[in-house]
Protein backbone atom coordinates (compact mmCIF):
# COMPACT_ATOMS: atom_id res chain seq x y z
CA UNK A 1 0.00 0.00 0.00
CA UNK A 2 2.95 2.31 0.93
CA UNK A 3 4.28 2.44 -2.68
CA UNK A 4 0.92 2.33 -4.56
CA UNK A 5 0.29 5.68 -2.34
CA UNK A 6 3.97 7.06 -3.43
CA UNK A 7 3.85 6.58 -6.40
CA UNK A 8 0.28 8.09 -6.96
CA UNK A 9 1.95 11.40 -4.79
CA UNK A 10 4.54 11.07 -7.36
CA UNK A 11 2.78 11.38 -10.67
CA UNK A 12 0.60 13.96 -9.57
CA UNK A 13 3.84 16.25 -8.36
CA UNK A 14 5.98 15.50 -11.17
CA UNK A 15 3.01 16.88 -13.63
CA UNK A 16 5.71 18.99 -15.14
CA UNK A 17 9.31 18.88 -16.00
CA UNK A 18 9.99 21.56 -13.86
CA UNK A 19 8.75 19.81 -10.27
CA UNK A 20 10.82 19.24 -7.38
CA UNK A 21 10.97 16.45 -5.03
CA UNK A 22 7.50 16.18 -2.83
CA UNK A 23 7.30 17.05 0.94
CA UNK A 24 6.10 13.90 2.12
CA UNK A 25 4.53 14.83 6.02
CA UNK A 26 5.30 12.24 8.35
CA UNK A 27 1.86 9.95 9.13
CA UNK A 28 1.38 10.58 5.27
CA UNK A 29 0.98 6.47 4.75
CA UNK A 30 -0.48 5.82 8.18
CA UNK A 31 -1.12 2.33 7.64
CA UNK A 32 2.45 1.48 8.66
CA UNK A 33 3.75 0.91 11.54
CA UNK A 34 6.28 3.17 12.70
CA UNK A 35 9.92 1.55 13.77
CA UNK A 36 11.57 2.10 16.76
CA UNK A 37 15.11 3.10 16.79
CA UNK A 38 17.80 4.48 18.17
CA UNK A 39 19.12 7.40 16.76
CA UNK A 40 22.44 8.32 16.43
CA UNK A 41 23.57 12.11 18.01
CA UNK A 42 21.71 15.23 15.72
CA UNK A 43 24.60 18.34 16.31
CA UNK A 44 23.42 21.13 13.52
CA UNK A 45 25.42 21.97 11.37
CA UNK A 46 27.21 25.52 12.01
CA UNK A 47 25.89 28.53 11.12
CA UNK A 48 27.02 29.97 6.92
CA UNK A 49 28.39 25.85 6.17
CA UNK A 50 26.21 26.40 2.87
CA UNK A 51 26.51 29.97 2.01
CA UNK A 52 29.22 31.60 -0.33
CA UNK A 53 32.52 32.56 1.77
CA UNK A 54 34.55 35.70 0.44
CA UNK A 55 38.62 35.12 0.41
CA UNK A 56 38.62 31.09 -0.35
CA UNK A 57 39.56 29.14 -3.07
CA UNK A 58 36.88 28.33 -4.86
CA UNK A 59 36.20 25.25 -7.22
CA UNK A 60 34.88 24.61 -10.58
CA UNK A 61 31.83 22.74 -12.29
CA UNK A 62 32.31 20.89 -14.96
CA UNK A 63 29.79 19.52 -17.51
CA UNK A 64 30.37 16.71 -19.23
CA UNK A 65 29.08 14.07 -21.49
CA UNK A 66 29.99 10.10 -21.59
CA UNK A 67 28.55 7.59 -23.83
CA UNK A 68 26.64 4.56 -22.37
CA UNK A 69 26.69 1.21 -23.26
CA UNK A 70 24.24 -0.09 -21.15
CA UNK A 71 21.75 3.03 -22.09
CA UNK A 72 23.01 3.31 -26.02
CA UNK A 73 23.14 7.02 -26.15
CA UNK A 74 25.33 9.83 -24.90
CA UNK A 75 24.67 11.01 -21.24
CA UNK A 76 25.60 14.18 -19.07
CA UNK A 77 26.92 14.61 -15.82
CA UNK A 78 28.44 17.68 -13.75
CA UNK A 79 31.62 17.09 -12.14
CA UNK A 80 32.81 18.83 -9.13
CA UNK A 81 36.72 20.03 -9.14
CA UNK A 82 38.06 21.05 -5.46
CA UNK A 83 40.34 24.53 -5.47
CA UNK A 84 43.49 24.03 -7.01
CA UNK A 85 42.37 21.00 -8.65
CA UNK A 86 45.65 19.13 -9.83
CA UNK A 87 46.14 16.65 -12.24
CA UNK A 88 49.27 15.93 -10.87
CA UNK A 89 47.31 14.30 -8.12
CA UNK A 90 45.23 11.55 -6.84
CA UNK A 91 41.24 12.00 -5.91
CA UNK A 92 39.34 10.28 -4.40
CA UNK A 93 35.18 10.30 -5.88
CA UNK A 94 32.07 10.66 -4.50
CA UNK A 95 28.97 9.98 -6.65
CA UNK A 96 26.03 12.31 -5.79
CA UNK A 97 22.37 11.23 -6.63
CA UNK A 98 19.25 13.47 -7.16
CA UNK A 99 15.96 12.36 -6.50
CA UNK A 100 13.20 11.37 -8.94
CA UNK A 101 12.23 15.20 -9.35
CA UNK A 102 15.81 16.62 -10.93
CA UNK A 103 18.40 15.35 -13.19
CA UNK A 104 22.03 16.25 -13.19
CA UNK A 105 21.33 19.29 -12.33
CA UNK A 106 19.23 18.80 -9.19
CA UNK A 107 21.62 19.28 -6.53
CA UNK A 108 24.06 21.56 -8.27
CA UNK A 109 21.28 24.48 -9.31
CA UNK A 110 17.96 23.21 -7.60
CA UNK A 111 19.02 24.36 -4.00
CA UNK A 112 22.20 21.79 -3.05
CA UNK A 113 24.64 23.92 -3.29
CA UNK A 114 27.44 21.38 -3.20
CA UNK A 115 30.00 23.83 -4.62
CA UNK A 116 29.63 26.12 -2.08
CA UNK A 117 29.58 23.43 0.85
CA UNK A 118 32.65 21.90 -0.53
CA UNK A 119 34.35 25.16 -0.89
CA UNK A 120 33.94 26.00 2.73
CA UNK A 121 34.67 22.14 3.97
CA UNK A 122 38.07 22.64 1.59
CA UNK A 123 38.94 26.18 3.35
CA UNK A 124 38.49 24.66 6.77
CA UNK A 125 40.32 21.60 6.09
CA UNK A 126 37.44 19.25 7.11
CA UNK A 127 37.82 17.02 3.74
CA UNK A 128 40.01 14.93 2.60
CA UNK A 129 40.81 15.64 -1.35
CA UNK A 130 38.12 14.25 -3.51
CA UNK A 131 35.82 15.38 -6.41
CA UNK A 132 32.07 15.12 -6.63
CA UNK A 133 30.08 13.59 -9.68
CA UNK A 134 26.55 14.05 -9.87
CA UNK A 135 25.08 12.25 -12.72
CA UNK A 136 21.34 11.61 -14.65
CA UNK A 137 20.08 9.00 -11.91
CA UNK A 138 17.29 7.90 -14.84
CA UNK A 139 19.40 5.22 -16.80
CA UNK A 140 17.11 5.75 -20.26
CA UNK A 141 17.69 7.32 -23.44
CA UNK A 142 14.97 10.52 -22.86
CA UNK A 143 16.27 10.88 -19.16
CA UNK A 144 14.26 14.21 -18.99
CA UNK A 145 12.59 15.27 -15.60
CA UNK A 146 9.43 14.58 -17.39
CA UNK A 147 9.15 11.42 -17.32
CA UNK A 148 8.01 11.33 -13.61
CA UNK A 149 7.32 7.54 -12.66
CA UNK A 150 7.48 6.17 -15.82
CA UNK A 151 10.97 6.28 -15.72
CA UNK A 152 11.30 4.77 -11.92
CA UNK A 153 12.43 1.46 -14.03
CA UNK A 154 15.86 3.70 -15.07
CA UNK A 155 16.21 4.44 -11.82
CA UNK A 156 16.71 0.85 -10.70
CA UNK A 157 18.96 0.02 -13.61
CA UNK A 158 21.18 3.07 -13.28
CA UNK A 159 24.37 1.16 -11.66
CA UNK A 160 24.71 -0.53 -15.15
CA UNK A 161 25.14 2.75 -16.52
CA UNK A 162 27.05 3.94 -13.67
CA UNK A 163 29.50 1.05 -12.88
CA UNK A 164 29.82 0.12 -16.58
CA UNK A 165 30.33 3.25 -18.22
CA UNK A 166 30.39 6.83 -16.07
CA UNK A 167 33.10 5.10 -13.41
CA UNK A 168 35.68 4.22 -16.09
CA UNK A 169 34.74 7.56 -18.33
CA UNK A 170 35.54 9.49 -15.28
CA UNK A 171 38.63 7.41 -14.07
CA UNK A 172 40.07 7.74 -17.95
CA UNK A 173 39.18 11.45 -17.76
CA UNK A 174 40.42 12.76 -14.70
CA UNK A 175 43.04 12.35 -11.99
CA UNK A 176 41.18 9.98 -9.65
CA UNK A 177 41.86 6.81 -7.80
CA UNK A 178 40.69 3.69 -9.18
CA UNK A 179 40.02 1.38 -6.42
CA UNK A 180 36.94 1.03 -3.58
CA UNK A 181 38.49 2.11 -1.26
CA UNK A 182 38.25 5.92 -2.82
CA UNK A 183 34.72 5.76 -4.17
CA UNK A 184 32.03 6.81 -2.11
CA UNK A 185 27.85 7.43 -3.21
CA UNK A 186 25.23 9.03 -1.90
CA UNK A 187 22.17 10.71 -2.64
CA UNK A 188 18.55 11.96 -1.64
CA UNK A 189 15.25 10.58 -2.00
CA UNK A 190 15.19 8.44 -4.68
CA UNK A 191 19.11 8.81 -5.21
CA UNK A 192 19.32 7.88 -1.25
CA UNK A 193 17.59 4.71 -2.21
CA UNK A 194 19.84 3.94 -5.51
CA UNK A 195 22.61 4.72 -2.91
CA UNK A 196 21.96 2.05 -0.27
CA UNK A 197 20.80 -0.48 -3.06
CA UNK A 198 23.86 0.20 -5.11
CA UNK A 199 26.44 0.97 -2.87
CA UNK A 200 25.74 -2.36 0.02
CA UNK A 201 25.28 -4.22 -3.29
CA UNK A 202 28.54 -3.75 -5.34
CA UNK A 203 30.59 -3.61 -2.28
CA UNK A 204 33.24 -4.18 -4.87
CA UNK A 205 32.99 -1.06 -6.02
CA UNK A 206 32.12 1.20 -2.93
CA UNK A 207 33.14 1.45 0.19
CA UNK A 208 31.18 4.35 1.45
CA UNK A 209 27.26 4.62 1.49
CA UNK A 210 24.88 7.18 2.19
CA UNK A 211 21.45 7.62 1.99
CA UNK A 212 19.29 11.16 2.82
CA UNK A 213 16.07 10.29 2.93
CA UNK A 214 15.74 7.36 1.05
CA UNK A 215 12.52 6.74 -0.98
CA UNK A 216 10.88 3.51 -1.22
CA UNK A 217 12.94 2.35 -4.06
CA UNK A 218 15.37 1.20 -1.10
CA UNK A 219 15.77 -2.41 -0.83
CA UNK A 220 14.52 -4.06 2.43
CA UNK A 221 17.52 -4.64 5.03
CA UNK A 222 17.89 -8.69 4.39
CA UNK A 223 17.98 -7.89 0.76
CA UNK A 224 20.37 -5.31 0.97
CA UNK A 225 22.53 -7.24 3.77
CA UNK A 226 22.44 -10.71 2.78
CA UNK A 227 25.62 -11.55 4.62
CA UNK A 228 26.44 -9.95 7.51
CA UNK A 229 29.81 -10.54 8.44
CA UNK A 230 30.43 -9.49 4.52
CA UNK A 231 29.40 -6.32 5.15
CA UNK A 232 31.40 -6.00 8.60
CA UNK A 233 34.60 -6.12 6.82
CA UNK A 234 34.01 -4.12 3.51
CA UNK A 235 32.08 -1.23 3.97
CA UNK A 236 33.87 1.38 5.33
CA UNK A 237 30.85 3.86 6.54
CA UNK A 238 27.14 3.21 5.90
CA UNK A 239 25.47 6.94 6.83
CA UNK A 240 22.07 7.87 6.96
CA UNK A 241 19.88 11.34 7.72
CA UNK A 242 16.15 11.76 7.53
CA UNK A 243 13.68 14.64 8.74
CA UNK A 244 11.69 14.08 12.22
CA UNK A 245 8.41 15.17 9.80
CA UNK A 246 9.10 13.01 6.68
CA UNK A 247 7.12 10.43 6.05
CA UNK A 248 9.63 8.46 5.12
CA UNK A 249 11.66 7.85 7.70
CA UNK A 250 10.35 3.90 7.53
CA UNK A 251 12.88 3.09 5.18
CA UNK A 252 15.66 4.14 6.64
CA UNK A 253 14.90 2.90 9.98
CA UNK A 254 14.38 -0.17 9.19
CA UNK A 255 17.73 -0.81 7.69
CA UNK A 256 18.55 0.72 10.74
CA UNK A 257 16.89 -1.23 13.48
CA UNK A 258 18.32 -4.16 11.13
CA UNK A 259 22.10 -3.20 11.54
CA UNK A 260 21.47 -2.75 15.00
CA UNK A 261 20.44 -6.18 15.79
CA UNK A 262 22.89 -8.02 13.63
CA UNK A 263 25.66 -5.70 15.13
CA UNK A 264 26.37 -3.64 11.77
CA UNK A 265 28.16 -0.19 11.74
CA UNK A 266 25.44 1.97 11.04
CA UNK A 267 24.43 5.79 11.18
CA UNK A 268 21.11 7.40 11.25
CA UNK A 269 20.40 10.65 12.45
CA UNK A 270 16.60 12.05 12.76
CA UNK A 271 16.74 15.98 11.85
CA UNK A 272 14.99 17.72 14.26
CA UNK A 273 11.26 18.76 12.91
CA UNK A 274 12.20 18.91 9.10
CA UNK A 275 10.36 17.16 6.19
CA UNK A 276 11.78 15.80 2.54
CA UNK A 277 13.60 18.75 1.63
CA UNK A 278 17.37 19.86 0.73
CA UNK A 279 17.62 21.31 4.22
CA UNK A 280 18.01 17.66 5.67
CA UNK A 281 20.22 16.67 2.22
CA UNK A 282 22.10 19.47 2.31
CA UNK A 283 23.10 18.31 6.28
CA UNK A 284 23.75 15.25 4.76
CA UNK A 285 26.51 16.23 2.60
CA UNK A 286 27.72 18.38 4.51
CA UNK A 287 28.42 15.67 7.62
CA UNK A 288 28.94 12.59 4.72
CA UNK A 289 31.82 14.63 2.73
CA UNK A 290 33.82 14.78 6.36
CA UNK A 291 34.13 11.01 7.19
CA UNK A 292 34.65 9.62 4.08
CA UNK A 293 37.99 8.61 2.38
CA UNK A 294 40.09 8.77 5.45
Amino acid sequence: MKKVLFSALLAMTFATANAQEPNIPRGMFGGQQKIDVKFDAYTAAPQGFDQERAGIAKGTVKLIEYQSESVGTTRKANVYLPPKYDAKKKYSVLYLLHGIGGDENEWYKDGGVPNIIMDNLYADGKVADMIVVMPNGRAQKDDSRAGGMGSFRAFGEFDKDLIGSLIPYIEKNFSVYADKDHRAIAGLSMGGGQSLNFGLGHMDVFAYVGGFSSAPNTMRAAQLIPDVEKVKKENKLLWMVCGGADGLMNNSAQLKAFCDEKGVPCTLIEYPNEGHNFVVWKYGLYNFAQLIFK
